[in-house]
């Protein structure tokens, strides 16, 4: 299994982040059948393959994953499409 950590620093409110987040959860569901359950400031991301969460903290978005035996081989092509969509939804 690989793991992937991610920081991205932001200058969003709570509140818009947290919006953000939550769309880029839907989409994860949509493409990769991942369910996102939201406890306190995290989501909690799991589906076949991918185990994970995402924290917002004060002005960053801390993002952990665990993939799976076939999206271990894509490791690279999933961390950075990953940091592409923080790049563009929260910058």
């Amino acid at each position: 299994m690989a793991r992937i950590e991610i920081v991205h620093l932001h200058t969003r409110t709570p509140d818009e982040a947290r919006r953000i987040i939550d769309g880029i959860a839907a989409q994860l569901g949509e493409r990769f059948g991942v369910a996102g359950t939201w406890r306190g400031d995290a989501v909690t991301l799991a589906g076949p393959g991918l185990q994970g969460q995402v924290e917002l903290l004060p002005s960053q978005v801390r993002v952990t994953a665990e993939l799976g035996f076939l999206l271990s081989a894509l490791r690279g092509q999933v961390e950075a499409e990953i940091r592409r969509v923080l790049g563009e939804r929260l910058d």
